[in-house]
């Protein structure tokens, strides 16, 4: 056997039928599984589904055997799960991925997971228990990774057999897993990559996963740290790299890890990235930022983005550049967790972290580097490294060059209709209102009764991207003008049932304008250079004063119009391009229709930035109730970026039956700047829950 191939046959195990007796020859076998963390198990969602019902209720129905042992495990963690638990067995669609707990295994040697996506082309290595020559038994084969499109690693060479599905897939060159067998087609394999269990953090009950990393790092520096444990990867990595190899060697690796297992996990993808980003653009002295999109989840993760970087314009390479990018990270880190958790850390913890990097930059940084990480890490002993009584009076001023804002808002755009009545979708992140990512694209499009279904998923994996620790991610809505009463700041991005479950609902389920600035933006006019009047108007709106005037001219003082003729569009515009650059035109009534429609597109000719309207049904006489709160609300604001909040907190009180009582809701605000600031400048705040007469 290889020395990988020892390290891993010790993790691996077999999946069989709950039951005493787990013979070889007799039991009910299932598929593979391998060992993650001291007492937890990674397999296939198909394989643990092969014991139907049982499996998705609570309690041990997971028979698992390995070299140590055998017992119960209890299915903890799946994607997909059957959407009826008593019904059929679901379609194993990926990320097809099962996390076991699997109590009384926790000297089970376990695998190490890659910290990235897998290098393609890689040579691999593949693992399971089989039947396919006759007696069940460990299998390995040597195969290639040949491609990944990010559901799916394919495999070509030898590929998976029947049984090995749930095992791992390790890389030949790195000596780290970096996916999991889950089947096979006529020519090729397909695998799940490691990078996969990211999806898991957004089922419910995925923050144990934190739990399960951390502990699969500590295992791996114990045993590195115990000569006496045998074999293990950090050892084998170390000889796969070779004698002479520079940049982050897998020894200071696994003492970072080990230290970063001991901090709060990050709030989400987006405060990683956002100090991945920062490393990048210091260490290689540019604006260094990925077209590729990434969504990590620890902090692990975030040092693997940065352990492989090279100068883009320095084609010999300079491996040390990593180093000093992944030390940086690490101080940034520790600064991080110490200003947004002062109460819950393990200040001593804290502290041996902060003298290991300073002692590994003394050692290994380029004195510019050495510098920077000085700064950021000299004022935590005195500051936040005190007892638990004084530290949490210690904010800390940002540091330099770092903004106090989200790390990129998301912007949805759905195009014109095409073949007939579909509409064409992207999402994208946006970065200081200039540089912009795409994350996901249909050009075929969807119909307008699907939108949420089809912007659900994106949406939200770029709102997680997108928000950084109390700073929320706006969502801009280009829409053409017949979609502007599409209620997305409605729509709610986790469970259905968890809006009216006490056990379920939190922050995720409610609705998006609840939480975050959602806005309306007209997709025609964005595509031209501003018009003058636009320009005029927007400065009009900012930072004073702001007062309502109809959007209608047939609005009367009740509010809405009379009957009769509609106001001509020529006509409105002529009265809209009249109002005061800081008079915001108000409507009792939807406006992607009949005469909302004309009166909106008469606004937007007119360069109005700012519009209310409500776009529910309603009986006219709730209209001028409506016109005054709305003028109200306005007052309030103090300009247009403090309608935000205003609009936010109108949204609360309507969506909640007991301070709904007197006010008219579902709000849809048109907030459109010519030159577009970026949002998210001030931190979530809970509402002041006043009346707006108050």
């Amino acid at each position: 056997m290889s020395a990988l191939e020892e390290m891993v046959r010790p993790s691996l195990a077999r999946i069989v039928a709950p039951g005493d007796g787990y013979a070889p020859d007799r039991e009910e076998y299932w598929g593979s599984g391998f060992f993650i963390a001291p007492g937890w198990l990674l397999t296939c969602a198909h394989v643990v589904g092969k014991g139907g019902a049982a499996v998705w209720r609570s309690g041990n129905a997971v028979g698992v055997t390995w070299q140590g042992g055998k017992t119960t495990g209890e299915v903890v963690l799946a994607k997909p799960r059957p959407e009826e638990p008593d019904g059929a067995r679901g379609s194993w669609r990926f990320p097809d991925i099962a996390l076991v707990r699997v109590r009384g295994a926790d000297d089970a040697p376990c695998v190490w997971l890659s910290d990235r996506a897998p290098t393609i082309p890689a040579q691999v290595s593949l693992h399971g228990w089989s039947r396919q020559t006759g007696d069940l038994g460990m299998r390995h084969g040597i195969g290639e990774a040949s491609a990944l499109d990010g559901k799916a690693l394919l495999l070509t060479g030898q590929t998976p057999v029947e049984g090995v599905s749930g095992g791992p897939v390790v890389d030949l060159r790195h000596g780290a897993v970096i996916g999991m067998n889950k089947g096979r087609g006529r020519h090729e394999g397909a695998a799940v990559p490691i990078t996969a269990l990211r999806e898991l953090y957004d089922v419910r009950g995925g923050e144990i996963l934190h739990t399960v990393m951390g502990e699969h790092d500590l295992h791996h520096l114990d045993r590195f740290n115990d000569p006496a444990a045998g074999a293990d990867w950090t050892r084998a990595q170390t000889r796969l790299r070779g004698p002479g190899a520079q940049g982050l060697d897998p020894g200071l690796r696994v003492r970072l890890y080990g230290h970063f297992a001991h901090l709060p996990p990050p709030g989400g993808p987006g405060e990683v990235m956002h100090l991945v980003h920062e490393v990048k653009s210091r260490v290689v002295q540019e604006d260094y930022r990925s077209p590729i999109e990434h969504d990590p989840r620890t902090w692990r993760e975030g040092a693997g983005l940065l352990h492989g970087l090279r100068d883009p314009g320095d084609h010999g390479g300079r491996p040390e550049l990593a180093l000093d990018a992944v030390l940086l990270y690490a101080a940034k880190v520790a600064r991080q967790s110490a200003l947004d958790h002062p109460a819950g850390l393990d200040r001593d913890r804290l502290r041996a972290f902060t003298v290991w990097i300073t002692e590994q930059a003394t050692l290994y940084a380029r004195q510019a580097i050495r510098e920077d990480i000085d700064a950021l890490l000299d004022r935590l002993p005195e500051e936040t490294l005190r007892t638990p009584a004084t530290v949490v009076t210690v904010a800390g001023p940002t540091p330099a060059g770092t903004p106090s804002r989200a790390r990129a808002d998301v912007l949805v755009d759905v195009g014109e209709p095409v073949y007939g009545e579909r509409y064409p979708l992207s999402v994208k992140l946006l970065y200081d209102g200039q540089d912009v990512t795409p994350l996901y694209s249909n050009d075929h499009g969807v119909r307008r009764d699907e939108l949420h279904q089809y912007l659900r998923e994106p949406l939200a994996e770029a709102l997680r991207l997108g928000d950084r620790g109390e700073h929320l991610a706006a969502v801009e809505a280009f829409l053409p003008r017949r979609l502007f009463d599409v209620p997305l700041d409605d729509w709610r991005l986790g469970a259905d049932d968890a809006w009216d479950d006490a056990d379920l609902f939190d922050e995720q389920s409610m609705p998006l304008g609840l939480r975050r600035v959602v806005v309306i933006r007209d997709r025609r006019r964005g595509t031209r250079p501003p018009s003058p009047e636009w320009r005029r108007r927007w400065a009009g709106v900012t930072g004073r004063p702001l007062s309502a005037g109809p959007l209608r001219g047939e609005a009367t003082a009740q509010g809405h119009p009379e009957t009769g003729r509609p106001e001509g569009r020529m006509a409105a515009y002529g009265r809209l391009s009249g109002m005061d650059d800081a008079c915001v035109p108000v409507h009792c009534g939807p406006v992607g229709s009949g005469p909302g429609l004309d009166a909106m597109a008469a606004a937007l000719a007119a360069g109005h930035p700012l519009v209310l309207w409500r776009r529910d049904g309603h009986d006219h006489d709730e209209c001028r109730e409506f016109h005054l709160r709305a003028g109200q609300l306005l007052g309030l604001s103090g300009g247009a970026e403090g309608l935000h909040r205003q609009v936010r907190e109108l949204r609360i009180r309507v969506s909640d039956p007991d301070t709904a009582e007197g006010l008219v809701g579902d709000i849809a605000v048109l907030f459109d700047p010519p030159d577009r600031p970026p949002h998210g400048t001030e931190p979530m705040q809970p509402p002041l829950m006043a009346a707006p007469d108050t």
